[in-house]
C-alpha cells in the first residue's frame, strides 16, 4: 500500500495535477465579489418587503461558498506560499464569521485520522452521536433527541451556523494561546456588524429576526450538506489499530459523483478520496485525479466508494439513526423497534 501511494502520487505529480490554479480561484472570487454586491442592491432596493427572505437565503449560500475557499486557502490550495494561504483563510474564515484557528485544529487532527475513535473530533459527540457509546451515554434531551437523530438531522442543522459561530467565540475567548486572537476577533465582530446592522437599522425588527433566521439556518444547512457525505457511515477506525495511509484515507472517505455541477455545490468536497490523498491539489484538478485514484484502488483491491448525493444523504440518516439505537430503552425489544421504525 506505501508503495501504491507513492506510485499514485508520482502519476499525479507528473500529470501536473498539483500545480496552482491562480486564474481559477481568481474568477471564483469575482463571481463571488459580484454576487455579494447583488445582495447587497437587492436589499436596499427591495426596503421593507418580506421577499427580503430571498436575499437572507441567498447570502447563506454565498457565506458558504467563501467557506470552501478558507477551507480551500487553509489546505495551501490557492496561493504560492503557506503563509500566504493562511492569512487568506483566517480572513475568509472571518467573512463568514468562524474562527480559523478553531477550525484549523480541529480539522487538521481529522485530516490525519479520518473516522479514527479517539482521534478524529469530527465523530466527537456534539448533540449528534456517532458512535454507539457516545449513543448510550447520552442523558434527558439529548438522549431523546439521539434515539431519532438520524432523522433529526437536517432541521438541527438549522442551527449549526449559530453553533459555528458560538464555537469560534467560545475558543477565541478561551485562555488558551491563540496566534493571531485579536485579529481574528476583529475580522469576525467586523463581519458580524456589517450584517447585523443593517439589517436592524433598515428593517422592521420581526422582519430583521427572520432575516438573520434565514440567513443562518442556510448557511448550517448547506455547510452540514456538503460536509456530512464525505465520511458519516463510512469505515469506523479502532482506537489502536494501525492502517496505512492510502487504505486509512480512501476506506473511510466518499465521493460524490455528478461531475462539474457537484463540484460547483460543494466546493470540491464531492472529491472527498481525492481530497485526503492530496490536501494541496486545486479543487480543478480533484476529477482528474479520480480516474487515476480509481486505478491504483482496483489493481490493489482497496474498496472505492462513489455515490449520489441523494443516496449519501439517505445512508447519512440509516447511519445515524442506527448508531442511535444505543440510545434506546434497554427494556425495549430491538425487534419490536426495528418494525415500528419501518
Amino acid at each position: 500500500m506505501a508503495k501504491a501511494y507513492r506510485e499514485v502520487s508520482q502519476v499525479v505529480r507528473e500529470t501536473g495535477l498539483m500545480q496552482r490554479t491562480p486564474v481559477f480561484y481568481s474568477l471564483v472570487g469575482g463571481a463571488l465579489l459580484l454576487a455579494f454586491g447583488g445582495c447587497v442592491a437587492g436589499f436596499i432596493l427591495l426596503g421593507d418587503s418580506w421577499f427580503q427572505l430571498l436575499i437572507a437565503a441567498a447570502l447563506g449560500v454565498l457565506f458558504t461558498q467563501v467557506a470552501f475557499l478558507a477551507h480551500e486557502a487553509a489546505h495551501r490550495q490557492i496561493l504560492a506560499s503557506g503563509p500566504a494561504n493562511f492569512r487568506l483563510a483566517r480572513i475568509l474564515g472571518g467573512i463568514v464569521g468562524m474562527s480559523y484557528h478553531w477550525w484549523d485544529s480541529k480539522h487538521t487532527r481529522h485530516h490525519g485520522n479520518p473516522n479514527q475513535v479517539g482521534k478524529d473530533p469530527d465523530i466527537e459527540v456534539d448533540t449528534i452521536s456517532f458512535l454507539e457509546a457516545d449513543a448510550a451515554q447520552s442523558r434527558g434531551l439529548v438522549r431523546m433527541i439521539t434515539r431519532r437523530q438520524g432523522w433529526l438531522f437536517f432541521p438541527l442543522l438549522t442551527l449549526e451556523g449559530i453553533n459555528l459561530h458560538y464555537l469560534g467565540y467560545r475558543h477565541l475567548f478561551s485562555r488558551r494561546p491563540i496566534k493571531g486572537r485579536w485579529i481574528e476577533l476583529g475580522i469576525i465582530t467586523a463581519r458580524l456588524a456589517l450584517v447585523i446592522v443593517p439589517v436592524f437599522l433598515l428593517l422592521p425588527l420581526g422582519m430583521a429576526f427572520a432575516f438573520m433566521g434565514v440567513q443562518l439556518a442556510v448557511f448550517g444547512v448547506y455547510m452540514g450538506a456538503s460536509f456530512a457525505p464525505n465520511h458519516k457511515g463510512m469505515a469506523i477506525i479502532a482506537p489502536d489499530a494501525r492502517l496505512d495511509f492510502f487504505s486509512k484515507q480512501v476506506r473511510t472517505s466518499r465521493n460524490i459523483t455528478g461531475g462539474w455541477w457537484a463540484t460547483a455545490l460543494m466546493g470540491g468536497l464531492n472529491h472527498q478520496v481525492e481530497h485526503h490523498l492530496f490536501p494541496n491539489m486545486s479543487r480543478l484538478h480533484l476529477s482528474k485525479a479520480r480516474g487515476i485514484v480509481r486505478d491504483y484502488c482496483v489493481a490493489n483491491d482497496v474498496p472505492y466508494t462513489e455515490t449520489t448525493l441523494v443516496r449519501s444523504y439517505g445512508i447519512v440518516i440509516d447511519y445515524l439513526n442506527r448508531v442511535g439505537l444505543a440510545a434506546r430503552d434497554p427494556f425495549d425489544c430491538p425487534v419490536t423497534a426495528q418494525y415500528r421504525r419501518a
